[in-house]
């Protein structure tokens, strides 16, 4: 049967103009309500000299060091508080580590200079005596005293952002610590460790971002705390993780080598310069007949070359079982049918795990690990399009904040380099970890319990859990058994973000794929898996058994990247930030999943997006378009902020959509659906501070926003753009939006992916007719030099039209729009 998928995308570039951006509130979030000044003041000048005074009195002495030049403070800032406001950069005070307290409060570290006291005692007293302020009658300094709860002494748990629990009590305990060093102060921590017996993890075990050096330090608590109290190098601590695993559960197929040899015998293969996925992983065994006429020998390799290319890491046979379904999906299908197919995809792998018995010292640096295998695959082949595919995860370390291995995929999917040189973006494919796998029913935890695991916080990557079709239970001695999660339903094996703290974490999982089933026995006592609700892939013993079964998110992951190369190929002209918008954008839930969807309110539904991502992704959806559901596409730059005359925004861009206004009509009260989705790389800049604030992670954020049923183009202008009016106070009433959307703008105010989805009668839809890409915080307006600050970056924009009347030619009527359009204003030259 030919796909109703059939037509081409629609490229909307032509349609495109930009503005000069001011936004209707051009300050970051977190103003503070007004204080008694006279009580608050009088409080916080007794704090400060009460903790500065402790500090003296307390902080480490050791022979081997000089005491530092200035003081370690602990600031409670009250909900809401910006910790950014506490820097005073002439004076030299900076705030360091930030978490949150139980009542949701920020603690923020703080360096005072032994100079800066008696300015920070000043500020103090202005606000507190002072005369207020003639203009707006303020007490002086309120901005930056207003928000501050108290002053305190520092303490090594001040710095220590990590599980509390594992943090240790015992001072003479030895562990690696990942320490956030200040850029500027790597060697003079270098020397410090030094001179106290610690140990530094090599350069190229570190990772650089844009205000830290990430450090492992082997170290004991008592050598930590002088290092931290004896100089000002670290900013906070965590511990380095060292407990990376592979979610797998092998159970042996029987030996089908005839099967496979016919199957490989109907397949043409790929050429040798087609798009790939890149499986960093155990290694593969390449030796198996569905694999390696699409895995050339110099196509594999390894981060050690001692560790060698085959599938022999710490869990042998997992590179091999993601292979076969990274190339050709379930074989069951493919082993099924007698026709040929074409394969128009390659593998790649570079091995990131020791075999046995192989010094595992490196398994601490997954973020340089990771690094360094993307290095060697575009080394071996620099010109090839790939995806790269990763299933590892930290067993039991949750992705509620950003980690040195979720950031450093960020950087490698935006292309940063420590030079500040752009390279290639990169499309990440990584998987969501899984449950565990209890044998008794008792045992199964609910997924809202079961965090999302790191690396998966990554925001620039795609990353994959579970659902499953699987429930044909096969297995006689299982006759009575019953499949533990219906069709459509999330799969047993995957996790959720639902317990990410809300506003500061991205929305993951983005997609879910095929990830199996279990069988619960009759009495509901019991749980087991079996081949049967598997998926069926290439086996790691390819001269024996060359079929297995397989599961969990390693199957969806590998799968998302089939998808991933597929789509590649089919559209060599878009980018990786294409690709992943597309993939979502194609996503649709199951009838399962939108049962529970459907009948919550905004806020409530939001949250299950953590549950199911937004759907599962379809090939034939992401790849073309049909004449009742078709996508138009826009490829852009932008430039967020300018560093010309202050700090401010720069770029805003509209696009005029093309709707087509007598098959709207014409369709009248009838329900359409337009979904649009806005896809980017943030560069990002990881540490405490990000972690309460996602305006200090992302180098640049967008938002997008459609211009409502009632408005006209003038107002609508005047209420997204400050620019475009006369007086910035004068917004023009709008009146509130139609409620029709899915999610709504808070929802989708985290990450570098935006989706969401609007359903109503078709004539309404006539006037929503023009759409707004405009920036919002980063750190590069902030806190980046002017160089930095005046970058462009891209984005990918999708907006489809759907109807379920198959009479409709919208994808005609739009494609003749297209070639006589002119864009809304003054078009620009497009600079790629």
């Amino acid at each position: 049967m030919v796909s109703k998928y059939n037509l081409k995308h629609i490229d909307i570039i032509s349609r495109r103009s930009r503005n000069d951006y001011k936004a209707s509130n051009d300050r970051f979030p977190g103003q503070q309500q007004p204080r008694d000044r006279t009580v608050h003041g009088g409080k916080l000048r007794g704090d400060l000299a009460s903790a500065l005074k402790g500090f003296d009195e307390s902080r480490p002495n050791d022979p081997r060091t000089d005491p530092v030049k200035g003081a370690f403070l602990e600031v409670e800032l009250k909900r809401g508080g910006v910790a950014d406001k506490l820097e005073r950069k002439k004076s030299g005070v900076k705030p360091l580590a930030a978490r949150l307290d139980a009542a949701e409060n920020k603690v923020v570290g703080l360096f005072v200079p032994d100079e800066a006291r008696a300015v920070l005692a000043h500020v103090l007293e202005e606000y507190h005596t002072g005369p207020l302020t003639e203009d707006t009658n303020n007490p002086p300094q309120k901005s930056f005293v207003d928000p501050i709860e108290s002053f305190r002494q520092a303490r090594l748990e001040t710095f220590w952002t990590d599980d509390p629990a594992a943090l240790p009590d015992d001072p003479t305990h030895w562990m690696w610590w990942e320490v956030w060093c200040v850029k500027s102060a790597e060697a003079d921590l270098e020397e410090l460790a030094e001179q106290l017996d610690a140990r530094c993890a090599a350069v190229d075990q570190r990772l650089q971002f844009p205000e830290h050096v990430v450090i492992p330090v082997y170290a004991n608590r008592t050598m930590i705390e002088i290092m931290l109290f004896g100089r000002f190098a670290i900013m906070e601590l965590r511990r380095a993780t060292d407990n990376p695993t592979f979610f797998l559960d092998t159970l042996d197929d029987d030996d089908q080598i005839a099967w496979t040899d016919d199957l490989a015998n109907r397949v043409q293969w790929p050429v040798s310069d087609a798009p790939s996925v890149c499986l960093l992983d155990s290694g593969v065994n390449r030796g198996h007949h569905l694999i390696e006429p699409a895995l050339a020998t110099n196509e594999q390799d390894a981060v050690v070359k001692s560790w060698g290319v085959d599938d022999s890491g710490p869990f042998p046979g997992h590179g091999t079982q993601m292979a076969g379904l990274a190339l050709h999906g379930d074989l069951t299908f493919r082993l099924g049918s007698s026709l040929p197919y074409e394969l128009r995809h390659r593998l790649e792998s570079v091995k990131i795990l020791p075999p046995p018995g192989a010094k595992a010292t490196e398994e601490r640096f997954y973020g340089s690990v990771t690094k360094s295998a993307v290095s060697i695959a575009e080394t071996n082949h620099p010109d090839r399009r790939r995806v790269f595919c990763m299933a590892v995860t930290n067993d039991g370390v949750s992705g509620i904040q950003p980690t040195t291995w979720s950031a450093a995929i960020d950087q490698e999917a935006a292309g940063v380099t420590i030079g500040g040189e752009q390279a290639p973006r990169r499309l990440f494919v990584i998987s969501a970890g899984n449950a565990p796998n209890p044998i008794m029913m008792r045992d199964v935890q609910p997924v809202d319990t079961l965090a999302i695991e790191d690396p998966a916080q990554a925001w620039n990557a795609l990353v994959v859990g579970g659902y499953t079709d699987k429930i044909d239970i096969q297995e006689p001695e299982l006759a009575d058994y019953k499949p533990m999660s219906d069709a459509g339903e999330l799969s047993p094996f995957t996790r959720s973000s639902t317990l990410w703290t809300k506003g500061r974490s991205p929305y993951k999982p983005d997609i879910v794929m095929e990830a199996g089933n279990r069988a619960v026995d009759p009495t509901e006592q019991t749980v087991v898996d079996t081949n049967s609700l598997s998926v069926l892939t290439s086996g790691p013993d390819v001269s024996r058994k060359p079929l297995t079964a397989f599961r969990a998110t390693s199957a969806a992951t590998a799968e998302a990247s089939r998808l991933a190369a597929r789509l590649m190929e089919r559209h060599p002209d878009y980018w990786p930030e294409t690709i992943r918008g597309l993939m979502v954008h194609g996503a649709e839930w199951t009838d399962k999943m939108r049962r529970v969807l459907d009948p919550l309110g905004k806020t409530d539904a939001a949250a299950l997006l953590r549950h199911f991502g937004y759907g599962v992704p379809s090939f034939e959806r992401a790849v073309a378009s049909a004449e009742n559901h078709l996508a138009l596409v826009a490829q852009s730059e932008i430039q967020p902020y300018t560093s010309s005359g202050g700090r401010s925004f720069k770029d805003c861009h509209y696009y005029d959509l093309p709707w087509p206004a007598a098959a709207l009509e014409l369709l009248g009260d009838r329900e359409v659906k337009l979904k649009i989705t806005l896809s980017y790389f943030v560069e990002p800049n990881p540490g405490a501070l990000s972690t309460l604030d996602a305006y200090r992670y992302q180098s640049f954020g967008l938002r997008f926003d459609l211009k409502r049923r009632n408005e006209t183009l003038t107002n609508f202008k005047k209420r997204v753009n400050v620019t475009e009016r006369a007086d910035r106070f004068d917004k023009p009433p709008s009146g509130s939006d139609d409620g029709k959307w899915r999610f709504g703008p808070d929802s989708i105010s985290c990450g570098s992916l935006h989706s969401d989805e609007w359903s109503g009668p078709a004539a309404h839809l006539l006037t929503r007719d023009v759409l707004c890409i405009k920036p919002v915080g980063g750190w590069w307006r902030g806190r980046a030099d002017a160089k930095v600050c005046n970058k462009k970056s891209r984005y990918a924009l999708i907006v489809s039209i759907k109807t379920p009347d198959q009479s409709v030619t919208l994808h005609t009527d739009i494609s003749a729009i297209i070639t006589q359009s002119v864009a809304v204003g003054t078009d620009i030259e497009i600079d790629f």
